[in-house]
This record gives structure tokens, sequence and C-alpha cells, in this order.
């Protein structure tokens, strides 16, 4: 560029676009120059190592990494969870045993859980008279005597601490075009209660009443009402400002309103049905013990696709944060569970939260959820965000995921699909984290919710299996 041009180039005002520190841009807005900023940050953040093995999965990839995607994401939206019962764990649960306890979450031994929970195994153990005091229960807990297994072993899924044992009832939701099924336990509520690490009299006392009560006239309404269309029903939700994981109100609603003419025409006492009723009524998480295993069921048959890169299950214990891949099977990769930035209720703090603990972002995977936040504004009030953030949040998500959500559709941003399908790659190569909305229990076992807020995964878990993959799809030939 000769002299000329360079001085006709400054002699015009300037129009700049700053790719990447804004600082530069800062000092020029100053200045009275305007200024375009474009966000920017290496691939892997510019981790040499990582790049190299992105270069190595390119070149040297023994399968087709976005074919094999597309039928990942093919079977999520193909999938039709459907509501079809109500059972025992250890009748219907693969594997259930008396001495089993299911827990959220990646594997995890009992003297390595967290307090809320412990508080939970404790309270299940009592709940099953296999223990006749907290004392008497840890003692059992420790002795090697329990079996503990995550969930999602066991095709099931669990809110929080996750707990369940043999004698619990828990939903049935089968996936209707590839026949799997998945289960869950019905929701407590929120507050003091088992799955925040609760365990007093109060929580097994109520624990005692779903199995005897609730569950069989919940069970015989759905008989008479025939399966419900879950897929369905979560459309219409994410239409009626919920988002499928922390705000479930307006699915609780549907749901009553799909049981209650069944249930009034039960031959039971006008008592009995007053309690489920109001007891569902009253529980605005009702609707999250469905969302999950339909979400579960979803998620499934996607998994064990060779050379998928795709979250087939993102899960909590309160320890420690793992995902599973579908093209790495069954393998677990974990990283230190987060500490949840959120609101606290009254007389609580921070000091008294436990980590990141849950099976509830199974949501998320499907595109619900964290994922849908944008679809639930009021969710903000709940976690300690403002509406903005609820947009900004979904925005992201589609940064990290392969497709749009050919059912889940949200309002407020011209009826998009919502970001389905997390892609391992993406999330390594952005440096972007899925977003989680969740609630937060007591670090101590026995108390229960203090509170609800965001978290953000560990960076380690996805690299983990990111170098995993590579390993196995881009060996060199």
């Amino acid at each position: 560029m000769n002299v000329d041009r360079i001085a006709e180039l400054f002699g015009r005002d300037l129009k700049v676009i700053n790719v990447g520190l804004e600082a530069f841009a800062d000092n020029l807005v100053e200045l009275g120059v305007e200024v375009q900023q474009v966000d920017w940050k290496p691939p892997a953040g510019g981790d040499t190592r990582i790049l190299a093995l992105f270069d190595r999965l390119a070149a040297n990839a023994s399968q087709d990494i976005d074919a094999a995607n597309a039928e990942a994401v093919a079977r999520i939206m193909q999938a039709k969870p459907t509501l079809i019962d109500i059972g025992v764990a250890s009748d219907v649960v693969p594997g259930m045993h008396n001495k089993l306890v299911l827990h959220a979450g990646p594997p995890v031994a009992w003297q390595n859980m967290a307090g809320p929970l412990r508080g939970a195994v404790i309270g299940g153990l009592l709940y099953e008279g296999l223990a006749g005091d907290a004392a008497e229960a840890e003692e059992l807990a420790a002795s090697g005597e329990i079996t503990f297994d995550p969930c999602h072993h066991h095709d099931a899924v669990g809110p929080m601490a996750g707990v369940v044992t043999a004698s619990m009832p828990v939903w049935i939701v089968e996936n209707r075009s590839f026949g799997n099924r998945a289960y869950c336990t019905l929701n407590e509520g929120l507050g003091k209660v088992l799955r925040y690490g609760a365990y007093s009299q109060e929580v097994i006392h109520r624990l005692k009443w779903m199995a005897a009560e609730l569950a069989p006239v919940l069970q015989a309404a759905l008989k008479r009402r025939g399966p419900i269309d879950m897929k369905n029903i979560i459309a219409q939700v994410l239409q009626m400002g919920d988002e499928g994981h922390n705000r479930n109100r307006a699915g609780t609603s549907l749901m009553i309103r799909e049981l209650a003419p069944h249930l009034v025409m039960l031959e039971e006492p006008k008592e009995k049905l007053a309690r489920v009723l109001t007891f569902m009524h009253e529980n605005d998480h009702f609707f999250l013990n469905l969302t999950m295993p339909s979400c579960k069921s979803t998620i499934d048959p996607a998994r064990d696709i060779e050379a998928s890169s795709l979250i087939v299950a993102m899960a909590r214990n309160g320890t420690e944060f793992g995902i599973q891949i579908s093209g790495l099977g069954d393998r677990w990769f974990t990283g230190p569970a987060a500490v949840v930035d959120g609101l606290y209720l009254p007389g609580f703090s921070a000091a008294d939260a436990a980590r990141d603990i849950g099976d509830s972002v199974i949501t998320e995977t499907v595109g619900i959820g964290g994922f849908a936040m944008a679809a639930a504004p009021a969710i903000v009030k709940f976690v300690g965000a403002t509406p903005q953030d609820a947009m900004t949040f979904t925005r992201r998500m589609y940064d990290i995921t392969v497709a749009e959500n050919d059912t889940y559709q949200i309002p407020a941003m011209d009826f998009r699909g919502t970001p389905t399908g997390i892609d391992l790659f993406k999330i390594v190569e952005t440096g972007t984290l899925p977003a989680i909305n969740t609630g937060i229990a007591h670090k101590d076992p026995g108390v229960g919710m203090v509170g609800a807020g965001l978290v953000k995964p560990p960076e380690s878990c996805f690299t983990r299996a990111f170098e995993a993959f590579a390993e196995r799809y881009g060996r060199c030939t």
C-alpha cells in the first residue's frame, strides 16, 4: 500500500471490527470511533494438545462422525415417550433387589458420598425397614452388605440424591418408537424431603403414604385414562412457561387435568381422592419426575452408536459430575461436582450448600431444562437470574448442539426448536459448557433443600471424554 493510500485511509472516519480482546474496542470507543466487537477465542482455548487431537480425528477418523451424530439425533426426534403405568421398583426396575440402593450420578462408594446422598441412603434404609435408626442405617451402609449403583445403570433416573429402593413406587415411561423403558420415583415436593437428604419421621411417613395410597390411586386413574403421550405434554408446557426441569407448574397442572376426570370415577372414599389431588396441586414439581424418565427413554436409543460424539447422559452424585458418550459405551467421564450459584431459603447461605447433585440434568440432553430457559422467563426468580439471562443461556446452547428440536419449541424465539443433541466436540472446541439450573441441598445429611440456582459442569470431564474418543476413533493407520 503506497503512502497516498495510507493517508487517504486515515483521513476518513474509521469503522473498526475488533476481534477478540474487548480492551482494544473500549479504547477506540473512548476516542469516538465506531467499533463492532466480535467475540472470538481460539478453538479449544488454544490448547495445542487438544488441537492436535482434532487434527488427528479429521485426518484419520475411522468412521463418519457427522453421519453417526445425525443418526443419534434422528433417534431422539423419532422418540415417543409414553406414560404407561406405575409399578413397584423391585417388580419392574431391571436388576432391582432388596439390598440394592440406586442413586443419582456416576458410581460412588459410601465413604465418598456427599452429605445429601448419605442422608437419602439413610432414609431409604429406614423406609425399607432394614435399619431401626440413623446410626444403624449408617453402619449397614458402610458394612458392604448394601449394593450401591447409579440409577442410569438400571434404566432409571432420580432427582437430586436420586435414591430408589426396592419397595418404592415408580413411574414407567415407554418409548413407543423403540420399545425401551425408563423409571423414576414419584416426586415428594420441595423442602424437607428424601431426595434432598432429609430422613426424619415426617419424611418416612410421607414416603409410606405415597406407596400405600398415592401410587395405587394414580395407577388406577392412569389405567382408566390409558397411556399418556409425554412428548405432546412436554411440547405444551414449553408453550405455557415451563422449561421441564426447575419450573413444572404448567406440567403438573396438565397432569391433574389428564387424570382428574378418571380419579373422581374411582370407587374410593372422597377423602382419599381429595388427599391425592391436594398433594398434586400443592407440589409444583410433581411433573419433574415425569419429564426425567421421558427424557431418559428418549435419549437411550441414541446410545452405543459407533463414532457418535453425542452426550447421552449427564449426572451428578454430589461428589462428581459425570457424562457418557454415545460412541464410548457405558464408560463414565467425571470431574469434581461444582458449587451451585443461586438463591437461598431464609436462614441458609452458600456456606450450607452441598455440591451439584442429581440425574435431573437428563432433561438437558434432549433439549429442555436449562437449554429451554428462554421458554420459561419466570424460572429466573427461582434460580437467581434475569429474563435476559434466560434468553442468553438458550442462544448459547445452539453453539454446542447439532440440531433444533422438531417438537419442543420456544414461543419467545419465534417458535424456534430447542437446541438438541449435545455434541462433545463442540463443547471442547468452543469452551461453552451446558447450561444447568438446579436445586441446592444442604451439605449435611438430614436437613433438606436450602435453595436453587445455576451451575456449570467441570470442563475436565469433557476433555477426558474427548481424549478417549480421539484414542478410539482417531488412530493413525
